[in-house]
């Protein structure tokens, strides 16, 4: 009887299937998808129906042939992709690859990679399922259609190279909409008065102003439209606290609660990469990676790979009955009745939640993280912990947390101290106590109150008027990006941490101590698009068609009834656009700033350099400048330096040199410019901040990250971020996308006279290029 053909998405997991499925079957990976649309072409025949092109990704021809060869006396052949929209559209066009007469396909979907899972998958395998398929179709052609109809347009208007993304290109206008809220904000003082207090036990305590003759003190927090902040000033403040001199404090009421704190539910795949930047300063990226590799398996020993968690990209917090009992019966086992519930705990998914997946878990609880720790890289290692802590610690009792809320009276004055004590710790006894560093191992949280009742007197210690300023809205981390795409129904588990690569490679946002802030590229380019493209760069508009992709992956809707309803409108968009485009005939996005010498109103350009200023009037008018953004985000122009005259002479040409003012410092030029364009740095090194890839470091045991950096000559490489700690650096740009042909964790930016600019593997045994 001849083998069965088992096909795989990754290389890695080839190892695991064959232990369990032992020697009756060949495995073999696609190592990714094998084909896609075309690279310079759009590819889809838009008259027939939105039609793709498909074509076999370039360097994907030897994994062809040796799937063909490996399916060469095979029958029956297994599609096992990963289990999404993704490995779908994989398994489809292996079954296209590998159609012959005779042969039959059958799709196996692992959701985890043990031997039972496994297993269970290949006794009850199911067909291709063609709404899922259908729908990463839809996926793929519709940001097809934007970005390779949108991108050339911004290179007529603003510049050649630039990239437009139907997902990509909401999550930069949010980053850029916070960052002008920053810039409007306007802040507000106002004041707080507490209370240094001593009853008849220790110890002292604080208690804090909230009422005034019966009013409720209005702090900026809970006032109500047109309503007026308490205390706005020292004056205020000081008055209050000259009123409460000599006043009598007396204890007006103690209220007692127990409340009870109940335990998280376990990972989704955006709650995971939340936590593991929050918690582990992962990037959504490592972390996905991490993920991955937990996933497909682990060595435990010579030819013993085993696969961890289960499938990590799932909004679905379903998790499987036995699982469940397995995690009950560790708990009762690890920890003891009192933090057993009556009954197994199950979550309710969130509507609109894709429930093809469990939740993110362990594929056993009883490989804790000390069981594993020796097989697992020190990154694996803290994952996986999270992960098993969660999970476990959802299947816990709730804590139980004593609140005390104290209420002193002052003449006509009220003030109240609160304090918690954890009374039993539940769940946290092993997710929140030990995540968060065991930061509350007193058990106590706020403020420690001594034994008080109603009636007793105190005596005040002292009274601390405070002065605080109202804040902006904080800028996006990584963690809170994800959070906001998430609640907004942009993108899907899948595509968060691409979307932040992305943001950051195109140079539309840099990744500043850990949050995100826009660059002058990214808001020139997304005004342009929010003005042109109002319905692409929607918020609600894009969520709208992620629950489009849904119902077609759902059987409720038709793929290309979804493309047409949204082409048609964007197709008239397009034209309006592009017309008035070729009428103005002018690149650069206007501004309300005069010319200084003609009087035309300036554009912005982007240049090699970066954003300028420039008159659109040229060749008549020659005035351009480099400009800057006031606090508010007004442009401003940057004043040129005058040139000074040197002794130096021209080693090229033999005229004088003058010094100049550059963006890295002070520089000799030669006065014969533009003849001659020799300059010569004065300060032998630069100060210009370095700019993240979005690619991590490949150093093992580096948490680092590829930055932009300048030699002392000038010339730009890229190098890690914590050097000199890590002295890692290449000449060529990193751009973080994993090759897939041998799976290398970054390609690099290339250009030679005879193909042009290129992406090209980083690992220079391998030949894959694009």
């Amino acid at each position: 009887m001849s083998k069965q053909l088992i096909v795989v998405e990754s290389p890695t997991k080839v190892r695991t299937i064959k232990k369990y499925l032992g020697r009756k079957f060949d495995v073999a990976a696609t190592v990714g998808h094998i084909k896609d649309l075309p690279q310079k072409e759009l590819g889809i025949n838009i008259e027939d129906g939105f039609q793709p092109v498909y074509k076999t990704i370039k360097g994907k021809e030897k994994v062809i042939r040796n799937l063909k060869k490996a399916a060469q006396s095979v029958d029956t052949i297994y599609l096992a992709p990963d289990p999404d929209r993704e490995g779908e559209a994989i398994a489809w066009h292996t079954a296209e690859v590998l159609k012959k007469k005779g042969r039959t396909f059958h799709r196996v979907l692992f959701h985890e990679l043990t031997e039972t899972a496994i297993k269970t998958a290949m006794s009850a395998p199911e067909p291709l399922n063609r709404e899922r398929f259908e729908s990463q179709q839809a996926r793929r052609i519709l940001d097809r259609l934007v970005g390779y109809q949108i991108s050339p347009i911004l290179w007529r208007k603003i510049k050649r190279g630039l990239s437009a993304g139907r997902v990509q290109s909401v999550a930069v206008r949010i980053v850029c909409e916070r960052e002008r809220e920053i810039e409007q904000f306007v802040s507000e003082e106002y004041w707080s008065i507490t209370a240094g207090l001593e009853g008849e036990n220790p110890p002292p305590f604080t208690a804090r102003l909230i009422k005034e003759d019966g009013k409720k003190i209005i702090t900026p927090a809970d006032r109500k439209a047109g309503e007026k902040i308490t205390i706005p000033d020292e004056a205020t403040a000081g008055k209050i606290v000259k009123a409460l001199q000599g006043a009598d404090f007396r204890v007006t009421a103690v209220v007692k609660k127990r409340r009870k704190r109940y335990p998280y539910p376990p990972f989704t795949t955006s709650k995971l990469q939340q936590d593991a930047i929050n918690r582990l300063r992962f990037s959504a990226k490592k972390t996905m990676t991490l993920a991955q590799q937990l996933y497909e398996g682990v060595d435990q020993g010579p030819g013993e790979p085993v696969g961890l968690i289960t499938y990590m990209r799932t909004d679905s917090t379903r998790v499987a009955p036995e699982a469940v009992e397995e995690a009950r019966d560790l708990i009762n086992k690890e920890y003891g009745n009192p933090y057993l519930p009556k009954k197994p705990v199950f979550y309710q998914n969130k509507k609109k939640v894709q429930d093809a997946h469990e939740a993110i878990r362990p594929t056993s609880v009883f490989n804790t993280p000390e069981k594993v720790a020796s097989f697992l890289s020190e990154g694996q290692l803290a994952l996986y912990r999270l992960i098993w802590q969660r999970f476990v610690a959802s299947q816990m009792n709730p804590a139980l947390i004593d609140q005390t809320s104290v209420t002193v009276a002052a003449d006509s004055h009220e003030f109240l101290a609160t304090g918690s004590v954890i009374g039993f710790d539940g769940f946290m006894a092993l997710y929140t106590v030990a995540a968060e560093n065991n930061n509350n191992k007193n058990g106590k949280k706020g403020t420690v109150l001594p034994q008080l009742h109603k009636g007793m007197v105190l005596k005040c210690l002292e009274l601390i008027p405070k002065q605080h300023f109202t804040q902006p809205p904080p800028r996006f981390s990584e963690a809170s990006l994800v959070k906001e795409l998430e609640e907004n129904g942009i993108g899907r588990p899948s595509t968060y941490a691409a979307i932040l690569s992305t943001i950051q490679a195109k140079g539309y946002t840099s990744l500043e101590k850990r949050y995100f802030r826009p660059t002058e590229l990214g808001f020139i380019v997304t005004d342009f698009l929010v003005e042109n493209f109002p319905d692409i760069l929607n918020v609600s508009f894009t969520a709208h068609m992620e629950e489009n992709l849904d119902e077609i992956a759902e059987g409720k809707k038709g793929w290309v009834e979804a493309l047409a309803e949204f082409y048609g409108p964007f197709e008239k968009v397009l034209k309006r656009v592009d017309a008035g485009i070729a009428k103005e005939n002018n690149k650069g996005v206007a501004t309300d700033i005069p010319c200084p010498k003609c009087g035309e109103q300036l554009k912005i350009k982007v240049g090699k350099n970066g954003p300028f200023l420039a008159c659109p009037a040229y060749p008549q008018c020659t005035f351009t400048s480099n400009f800057t953004r006031g606090e508010k985000g007004e442009i401003r122009i940057v004043e040129s330096p005058k040139e000074e005259a040197t002794n130096e002479i021209c080693e090229k040409c033999g005229k004088p040199m003058v010094r100049k003012e550059g963006r890295y410092g002070p520089f000799l030029a030669c006065s014969g410019y533009p003849d001659c364009k020799n300059t010569r740095s004065l300060t032998g090194e630069n100060n210009a901040p370095p700019h993240s890839t979005g690619v991590q470091c490949p150093e093992d045991g580096c948490d680092g990250e590829l930055v932009t950096r300048r030699s002392r000559q000038g010339k730009i490489f890229y190098g890690c971020s914590r050097y000199p700690e890590c002295s890692f650096a290449i000449w060529n740009k990193p751009v973080p996308e994993k090759c897939p042909e041998c799976g290398a964790p970054y390609l690099v930016e290339k250009s030679t006279k005879k193909k042009g600019e290129f992406l090209a593997c980083m690992n220079k045994k391998c030949k894959y290029e694009k």
